[in-house]
């Protein structure tokens, strides 16, 4: 799934396309920066910025082992509370692309013109063929919808359900799950457009139907590239699942929140520590799978 994959299954000139369009978005990137008028000096704090800012870091190798503040009787020990909303973390991400893939599975798949294409050529039953004239309005109504999906972030999403059903988990879940599903059935969709069609010309030189051709000539081409997207993008839902702990749910993100507002900057590393370790772990066993997948 790496850049010398993508260059090597495009055109003869699409690398020095690829060369233009970025130097196109570098130029784009200084001229915004100018037209900001960022410099340097905005990022010098001031006395009591320096202060908070010292008191912060110098807690990072002294991570809370017990509660800096109060507590009712009967609360758990910090570092088990920590490995409670670190699991609460995961099961909001686990589930979340657990949806989001399912949902991006199909868009990416109506988003293919590899799947149109199939549709277009070859024989098709009554069906394919009665369909045919509306191939363009259905591929261009699921771009929109992916579109439409993926532009707003998940923590917009949050606040909506919040206001509209409360501190709920299937909220968080679905805030998460919707763009994050149209993040995948782009992707999804280039993947299966980028695969190897050679298997695909042979079937349908065989005479094999249009779903025939697209579930056995191009999807297992695409499917590594697929399974090893998905994984990186838990990797992402874990660290969304932990934000909307600033919204309230019960994640790792909500217990950071709450120690930082208190000024208990030792319990903030725990829960960061908590957070990193969870993110390493998650990363060590996505790239074994991605390794298995793309060899």
């Amino acid at each position: 799934m790496g850049a010398e994959t993508h260059i090597r299954r495009g055109a003869p000139g699409a690398y020095g396309a690829r060369l233009i369009v970025l130097a196109a978005l570098m130029m784009a990137g200084l001229a915004s920066l100018a037209a900001l008028g960022l410099s340097p000096a905005g990022l010098s704090p001031g006395q009591g910025g320096l202060r908070v800012a010292g008191d912060f870091l110098g807690r990072a190798l002294s991570p809370a082992l017990d509660y800096q503040g109060d507590v009712p009787a009967g609360t758990p020990p910090i570092l088990l509370k920590a490995l409670a909303a670190a699991r609460t973390t995961v099961v909001f991400a686990a589930a979340a692309i657990g949806l989001s893939v399912l949902a991006g599975l199909l868009l990416g798949f109506l988003a293919s013109n590899a799947w149109w294409d199939a549709l277009r050529g070859g024989e098709a039953s009554r069906a394919g063929r009665l369909l045919r004239p509306l191939i363009p309005v259905l591929y261009g109504g699921v771009r929109v919808l992916i579109a439409l999906m993926r532009s707003v972030h998940e923590l917009l999403w949050a606040v909506l359900f919040l206001a509209a059903f409360g501190i709920s988990n299937l909220a968080a879940v679905i805030a998460i799950a919707i763009p994050y599903a149209g993040t995948l059935a782009k992707v999804f969709g280039e993947m299966i457009d980028e695969a190897d069609t050679t298997a695909a010309v042979a079937l349908r030189q065989a005479g094999a139907s249009a779903p025939q051709v697209f579930v056995f000539g191009l999807l297992p081409r695409a499917l590594p590239d697929i399974g090893a997207y998905a994984f990186y993008r838990f990797e992402c839902a874990l660290r969304s699942s932990a934000v909307l702990g600033f919204f309230g749910f019960p994640t790792l993100g909500y217990y950071l929140s709450a120690s930082f507002e208190n000024l208990y900057y030792g319990e903030v590393w725990t829960y960061l520590y908590t957070l990193f370790v969870l993110v390493a772990l998650a990363d060590l066993w996505s790239g074994a799978l991605r390794r298995r997948l793309l060899t």
